[in-house]
């Protein structure tokens, strides 16, 4: 029911997901159906619930992924990137991957005492940790709950190397523990800016910082030692493709050190999601859009199949490929690279994480 107004939000609506046999409210003549008439349509506030995981590391073995294991330190992401593949885990939650994804957030307060945890236990095989792969560890929630902070200065005190994927630029709060380890060789950022047109973030990324903004933070951040890399994702074809060699030309005149790109993704519940967000914003493209996403992905709205699901295919995919690849060659953006030290790694030392 449309009780809550989404102005602000990313997603155009909120979606029962149906692949855990969740069901729908149907009227049913109680109170419930009459509440917008009586109450009127209530602001959507974010909320923000503790979680208590027992394990914090993540691992995975896809071949087309150059990490094996990640952190996360947040459910659910602010920013509302209407695109985002991570919003299908909501449905875990009996939560929408829609407008609550962005509104109903989790946050792991033990976090950083977990890994502790597991970088002490007996045979523990270093490797580079990546922050940011499922949702922003820098959205706005982190501001006040400083889980990822917690999480950098326990990798920065065992000398672990990770690496930090995001779009905001309150990375540059934390270059107090980021430089030192940079200079060890144990850090890499990936700052991801879509477009640099404030008019086409607001609706894509509404509660996002700027493009311009993010490519300030990538200028900052290898002033200042920290080698960040700049990713173009995803590529949106119709409604962001336009902007591909100007980010790229923008990128690389700010030091990036080096560039990637990815064709948008809409695995489960986004792609729905996805298609009432062009309808509402792009009517006039809608079915283009969809047309040229469905070419690349082999026919489908998306393509599950490793290394393919990352590149696309056909045409189209081969297109952006050129396009990009001729980009960096002009503008001196070269590959992103992420080589980590792991000769390092101190590991901890008993069980409690140290007070001073």
């Amino acid at each position: 029911m449309p009780t809550e107004s989404i102005n602000g939000r990313g997603a155009t609506r909120n979606v029962t997901p149906t692949r855990f046999n969740l069901k729908a409210r149907a009227a049913d003549g109680d109170w419930l159906d009459q509440v917008e008439a009586l109450d009127g349509v209530q602001p959507r506030q974010t909320t923000v619930t503790i979680e208590r995981p027992r394990t914090i590391l993540t691992r995975n073995n896809s071949p087309d992924i150059g990490f094996d294991r990640s952190v996360n330190p947040y459910r659910g992401c602010e920013h509302g990137c209407i695109y985002c593949f991570a919003r299908p885990t909501h449905a875990y939650h009996d939560l929408s991957p829609g407008v609550d994804f962005e509104s109903r957030l989790f946050v792991k307060p033990d976090a950083a005492a977990l890994l502790h945890q597991a970088l002490a236990k007996p045979g523990y095989e270093c490797a580079p940790i990546a922050l940011g792969t499922n949702t922003d560890p820098y959205q706005p929630i982190e501001e006040r709950w400083r889980i990822t902070r917690s999480i950098i200065e326990l990798l920065a005190e065992h000398k672990h190397p990770f690496t930090i994927t995001t779009k905001s630029d309150r990375v540059l709060r934390d270059l107090d523990v980021l430089k030192p380890v940079a200079a060890l060789g144990l850090v890499a950022v990936a700052i991801s800016v879509t477009s640099l047109d404030p008019a086409t973030s607001r609706i894509l990324e509404p509660r996002a910082p700027a493009g311009r903004k993010r490519i300030a933070a990538i200028r900052r951040l290898n002033a200042e030692g920290v080698p960040c890399h700049v990713a173009i994702a995803p590529v949106i074809p119709q409604v962001t493709d336009h902007e591909l060699e100007s980010i790229v030309e923008a990128a690389a005149e700010a030091g990036a050190r080096g560039g990637f790109y990815l064709p948008v993704r809409l695995p489960h519940e986004v792609a729905p999601l996805f298609r009432d967000w062009l309808k509402e914003h792009f009517p006039d493209r809608a079915g283009k859009v969809m047309s040229v996403i469905r070419q690349m992905r082999g026919g489908r709205d998306n393509d599950p199949n490793f290394f393919s699901r990352m590149r696309g295919q056909g045409v189209w995919a081969d297109l952006l490929r050129t396009r990009f690849e001729k980009a960096a060659q002009r503008y001196g953006l070269p590959p992103a690279k992420f080589p980590l030290r792991r000769d390092l790694f101190e590991p901890p030392q008993g069980d409690q994480l140290r007070l001073l």
